[in-house]
């Protein structure tokens, strides 16, 4: 058994007969920050945190900055020169995701947050590498100067029309999840029209073939919280779900199903400006409505 797994994890690769495989990809599992995993987490602009807030739930959020405001400080430890989300208590478990569109790369640190002088540090129980599977490629065009004309949040419970347009439109997506030990946070991509709006309360997708780890899928099959983070990559706008999700294995393959509970969109909340995509060659054909 490999303990980088959790049970859930550990179930769905048993459910799906991928055990082998799974046990082959977790030996690349460990709490040690490589200097090529330094490296390219010093030259990323941005990076998504998964937490849990004072109420328990989860949520996937978007940190910007100049290339070096995330930075490995020591071999188990990073740096990130952003403020913890509103409400997450200090020692809490978090999930890191760094992804550069630029070069289809992306990276995974999980551990344990403390406030600092910077912003925060995490001292890294995980962090592993995935592959560019569903990662459309785009070019940074550079960031937005921000001040104090940013428009506030917004904050709901179900999807507003325009809301609803896009996450239609979307081609990525990030997910937090928790499990009883700690958060994650991945990355989901395909052509636009992949994520399923079944109603303004209501989401659905298909879970395509990865690398048999079902991190992910394996904290939902022992908690269910999940928080989910789009983003306008043109003009800047980030939109936040927090709700409970679940996986359906059926006809149509696994499909994650989720129910939105809270929604906070923020019309500037990103400052970098990417390109229309170059979609991944990897992408599945759409799935067809029920």
């Amino acid at each position: 058994m490999n303990t980088a797994y959790s049970p859930g994890s550990l179930a769905i690769q048993a459910r799906e007969g991928v055990q082998d495989l799974a046990a082959h990809v977790g030996r690349s599992i460990t709490n040690g920050i490589r200097p090529v995993a330094a490296a390219f987490l010093e030259a990323q602009p941005m990076l998504m945190l998964g937490t849990a807030d004072a109420e328990a739930r989860v949520w996937a959020t978007l940190l910007t900055g100049a290339p070096g405001f995330v930075r490995a400080t020591g071999p188990h430890t990073i740096s990130v020169a952003a403020p913890l989300p509103a409400g997450t208590p200090d020692d809490a478990k978090v999930g890191t995701l760094a992804l550069d569109p630029r070069t289809r790369r992306r990276m995974r640190l999980n551990g344990t947050a403390r406030t600092s002088g910077r912003g925060f540090t995490v001292e890294a129980d995980q962090v592993f590498s995935n592959c560019p599977k569903y990662l459309q490629k785009r070019e940074w065009y550079g960031s937005e100067p921000t001040g104090p004309e940013v428009a506030a949040a917004r904050h709901g419970e179900v999807l507003t029309p325009d809301q609803v347009r896009l996450v239609r439109a979307a081609d990525t997506f990030f997910v937090a999840t928790a499990a009883p030990d700690g958060l994650d946070t991945s990355h989901r991509g395909g052509n636009p029209g992949f994520v399923r709006v079944d109603t303004p309360g209501e989401l659905s997708w298909r879970d395509y073939p990865g690398n048999s780890m079902f991190l992910t899928l394996g904290n939902l099959e022992e908690d269910g919280r999940a928080g989910l983070l789009f983003l306008d990559w043109e003009t800047g706008l980030t939109l936040q779900l927090s709700g409970l999700a679940h996986t359906e294995y059926g006809p149509e393959g696994r499909v994650t199903r989720f129910r939105v509970d809270r929604t906070t969109e923020t019309p500037s909340g990103s400052p970098l400006r990417w390109s229309p995509p170059e979609y991944s060659p990897a992408n599945p054909p759409l799935w067809s409505p029920r």
